[in-house]
């Protein structure tokens, strides 16, 4: 279970979301922001938890192979190997690219509607999909002795998980906001100030993790 949770909180690391929770931070009026950054996180959540609720199907299935798979050294390789393209990946990103996903997103989240809701769907979906760190704690979750009412209710707590970082985010966005000279303010400040160095540390930090749970499976 605790590499479940562990596996979730590494996947919360969402570069792209939390840069457009902090654009529309930046961009939206305090009353329309406090509108707007619940519908994205909201959709994201949606679009996490109906994939996992997916995948534990998928896994369920599976369950011979899957617990072969995390019984074999193997897992653990694929882990280091896995943090290991993390960091070059991590080290070659260009923010440019980021940014023009950023600035495509932000179309859709000027005023609170449906499609805020979509976006962030469009967001978590497509961020889970490609994260190791998602398939790894659903997968420790299917083999695990437990009924299958703990292992797809476990989804709800999940997709709140892998939604932790993004959300703390948002409401630091808010304080600062209102108390802009504030500790955090100026940390905010620090973060806007050096997209690409915070945008990096959480990718290598995401690796570091994947390395460790690497070598600790071996």
């Amino acid at each position: 279970m605790f590499s479940a949770v562990a596996f979730g909180f590494a996947d919360s690391v969402n570069a792209l979301l939390i840069a457009v929770i902090v654009a529309i931070g930046i961009m939206l009026p305090r009353g329309r922001y406090r509108k707007v950054a619940p519908l994205l996180i909201l959709g994201d959540w949606l679009g996490v938890y109906l994939l996992a609720l997916a995948v534990m199907a998928l896994f369920n299935g599976l369950q011979d192979w899957v617990q072969t798979a995390l019984a074999s050294p193997w897992f653990g390789i694929i882990l280091i190997a896995v943090g290991a393209l993390t960091v070059v990946l991590t080290w070659r990103a260009r923010p440019e690219e980021d940014n023009r996903i950023v600035d495509m997103m932000l179309k859709f989240l000027r005023e609170p509607s449906p499609w805020t809701v979509a976006a962030g769907f469009v967001l978590g979906f497509l961020q889970s999909l490609t994260s190791v760190p998602f398939y790894s704690g659903i997968a420790v979750l299917s083999v695990g002795d437990y009924s299958p009412l703990v292992k797809y209710g476990g989804m709800f707590f999940y997709a709140c998980i892998a939604l932790s970082l993004p959300t703390l985010v948002a409401a630091l966005v808010a304080l600062v906001r209102r108390y802009p000279l504030s500790p955090p303010g100026r940390g905010f400040q620090w973060a806007r100030e050096n997209p690409q160095t915070v945008s990096k540390g959480g990718g290598y930090l995401v690796a570091l993790f994947l390395i460790v749970l690497g070598v600790l499976h071996l």
